[in-house]
């Protein structure tokens, strides 16, 4: 029997969860839910559902995804948890750890499920590197993106770089010894361009980068080990890797490693994935408890850029 799901917030991305979980055959779409009551209409319309205004008039639903403002997170994750009903929360889990521990003792008290929404986790390209990298010594990642004028309520730490955060750990898994960083403000109130370094124990270093005003969109990852690297391009979800072998008469080589990888849309893969976890037949790739830790690094990062610019001026 298909589970009955609705998504609350349909604005840029919250559409596309109603596209993707009106068309999935274990997910019967129940409701989508907006404030504007005009575009809840217009996404009902589209994909042959029921639309609200208010999510605490929705009834009878075995799964949400909660695609609002980073600043409602709380407030209707809790709502729906509090009730044993499964949530997909969009990243970042929440803006601040206090509400992020919040949403953890709501999901704690009842039986639903609770997955975090770090859509590059599923992206194919890089669910093949997270099989392939072993030991990482160094990592970097440039998020570049023009300017949109959305979720400029939060700094481009929680809107952009924090899906490098996440990945960061999930392929180092070693705890994070220091955070160094530098950010500014350009175009909006909060911190429009950020650079990041991560040194975790063990040695390895990530340096991430992350701007959301930049000319054209560029979003790649490069991982360094003993005689391994890879590029992976997470638009093109495309990886180039190269490795050293040494041959039966002791030479050394440098060979191309090649990937097969099948292209696919990342966030039909989380849904599917967050359905199997609602049903019980899998677990969850980002918990409430990565999502937490991610957002306690990028927390780290904020403090440290405001702090600098503190002792500068």
């Amino acid at each position: 029997m298909a589970l009955k799901t609705a998504v609350i917030g349909v604005g840029s991305l919250g559409q596309h969860h109603a596209r993707i979980l009106s068309s999935l055959a274990n997910s019967n779409l129940v409701a989508v839910v907006d404030k504007n009551v005009e575009r809840a209409k217009e996404i009902a319309s589209k994909y042959n559902t029921s639309f609200l205004s208010d999510y605490k008039d929705l009834k009878e639903v075995d799964a949400v995804v909660v695609s609002v403002p980073t600043s409602l997170h709380l407030e209707v994750s809790k709502y729906f948890l509090e009730k044993g009903i499964s949530v997909l929360c969009e990243k970042p889990m929440s803006a601040s750890l206090k509400e992020c521990d919040e949403i953890l003792e709501s999901w704690n008290k009842r039986e639903g499920k609770l997955l975090v929404g770090h859509i590059e986790h599923f992206n194919p390209a890089v669910e093949s590197v997270l099989n392939s990298v072993s030991n990482p010594g160094f990592l970097e990642v440039h998020r570049l993106g023009v300017f949109t004028g959305r979720s400029l309520d939060v700094d481009v730490v929680y809107d952009l770089m924090i899906h490098d955060i996440e990945i960061a750990l999930s392929l180092v898994k070693k705890e994070i010894e220091d955070v160094d960083a530098i950010g500014v403000n350009v175009l909006s109130q909060h911190i429009d361009i950020a650079n990041a370094r991560l040194l975790f124990k063990g040695g390895c270093v990530a340096n991430l980068t992350s701007s959301r005003i930049s000319r054209e969109k560029v979003r790649k990852l490069r991982i360094f080990e003993k005689n391994s690297y890879f590029s992976v391009d997470y638009g093109e979800q495309s990886i180039e890797s190269y490795r050293i072998e040494t041959s039966c008469d002791g030479k050394k080589e440098i060979k191309k490693v090649d990937f097969n990888i099948e292209k696919k849309e990342p966030l039909r893969i989380e849904l599917e994935h967050f359905l199997k976890v609602v049903e019980g037949k899998e677990s969850p790739k980002v918990s409430g408890e990565m999502g937490r830790e991610s957002v306690r690094i990028a927390s780290t990062i904020v403090d440290k850029i405001h702090k600098r610019w503190l002792m500068q001026n």
